[in-house]
C-alpha cells in the first residue's frame, strides 16, 4: 500500500493521504501467497512422523508433530550433514573461481584492445545458448582423463576455466561483468596510465575495487546455482561420501530409506542457506544488474 502527500487546507506542510490498494497490489499479494504454498507444505511434512503416508489433497498441517525428522539429519544414519559439507566447499569454491575468471575476462573485453574481440564475445554470447547436455560428453571426457571423476575438483576446476563450467552462469558472469566496466570512466583509467600503471595494476587497484556491487550480485547469483545445481554432480559422482546436497538427498532411498518426512527436512535443511545468502545479497543483486544494464 503506498501514500501520497498533499497539503490539506489551513494547514502547513504535508499530511500522508492513503490510497486504495489497487488490483495490480491484490493480485501481487495473492501470486505470492500462491508461490508460498509449496515451501508451508515442505515444512509441514518435515514435521510428520517418518510413518505417515502423504495424503492427496495435500494435509496442511500435521496431525502429530515430530519435530525429531531434523535430530534424525544428524545422526550417522543419515549423512546429510556431511552432503552439506560437500556442497559448501564445492559451492565457495566454484564462486571463487566463476567470479575471478568472470572479472578478468569481463574487464578485458571491456577496457582492453586486441585482436578478434568482438568475434570472441560474439562466440561467448552465442555459448549462453548451449545447453549444458551439449558439453558435458567431451567435459566428462577431459575430467576422465585428468583422473578426476568421482572427485569434487571435477566440478570445481571446470569453474575455474569460467565460461566452461557446467551448471553454473560462466559465460553470463563474463557478460555482466564487461558491461560493468564498460561504465568505468576511460579518464580515470588514463590518468592512472599517464602515473606510470600498468593493466594488471589498473584492474586491481581501480576497476575491481569500483566493480564491488557487481561482482557481489554475481558472487550471489553463482552461489545459488552452484549450490543448486544437481545435474553436474549426478553425472561426475558416484561415492556417497562425496556427494553434494542435491545429489544427497536423493538417495534418502535404500539403504536410508525413502521417507517422505525424512526427504523434506534434508530440502528444508538445504533452503536455509540460500535463503540467507539471497537475503544478505538481494540489495547487491539490485545494485549490480541497475549499473550493469545502464551501459549500452
Amino acid at each position: 500500500m503506498s501514500e501520497t502527500y498533499g497539503t490539506e487546507p489551513g494547514r502547513s506542510g504535508t499530511v500522508p493521504r492513503r490510497r486504495r490498494l489497487s488490483g495490480a497490489t491484490v493480485s501481487l499479494a495473492i501470486g505470492g501467497l500462491l508461490m508460498l504454498a509449496p515451501f508451508v507444505w515442505m515444512f509441514s511434512t518435515s514435521l510428520r512422523p517418518t510413518s505417515a503416508p502423504v495424503s492427496v489433497p495435500p494435509q496442511w498441517l500435521p496431525s502429530s508433530w515430530d519435530p525429531g525428522n531434523y535430530a534424525r539429519l544428524a545422526s550417522d544414519d543419515y549423512p546429510v550433514f556431511r552432503f552439506l559439507r560437500n556442497s559448501t566447499l564445492v559451492s565457495l569454491m566454484s564462486t571463487a573461481g566463476i567470479v575471478m575468471t568472470s572479472a578478468l575476462a569481463g574487464y578485458a573485453f571491456a577496457k582492453l584492445e586486441f585482436r578478434f574481440k568482438n568475434a570472441l564475445f560474439g562466440l561467448l554470447l552465442v555459448s549462453l545458448m548451449i545447453p549444458i547436455q551439449v558439453t558435458i560428453v567431451p567435459l566428462y571426457v577431459i575430467m576422465g582423463k585428468l583422473g578426476l571423476i568421482d572427485s569434487p575438483w571435477a566440478l570445481v576446476v571446470p569453474a575455474l576455466l569460467g565460461a566452461f563450467a557446467p551448471g553454473i552462469p560462466g559465460a553470463f558472469g563474463i557478460f555482466m561483468m564487461r558491461q560493468f566496466f564498460r561504465g568505468t570512466p576511460d579518464a580515470l583509467l588514463e590518468a592512472a596510465t599517464i602515473d606510470g600503471a600498468g593493466p594488471v595494476r589498473i584492474f586491481f587497484r581501480i576497476a575491481l575495487p569500483l566493480a564491488k556491487p557487481a561482482l557481489a550480485a554475481l558472487t550471489v547469483i553463482t552461489f545459488i546455482m552452484s549450490w543448486n545445481d544437481y545435474f553436474s554432480p549426478l553425472i561426475f559422482l558416484n561415492t556417497t561420501d562425496i556427494m553434494t546436497l542435491p545429489v544427497g538427498i536423493q538417495s534418502l532411498r535404500p539403504p536410508f530409506g525413502q521417507q517422505s518426512s525424512l526427504v523434506m527436512s534434508a530440502v528444508t535443511v538445504a533452503l536455509v542457506p540460500v535463503l540467507l545468502v539471497f537475503v544478505a545479497g538481494q540489495r547487491w543483486i539490485v545494485q549490480g544488474f541497475t549499473r550493469s544494464g545502464l551501459n549500452e
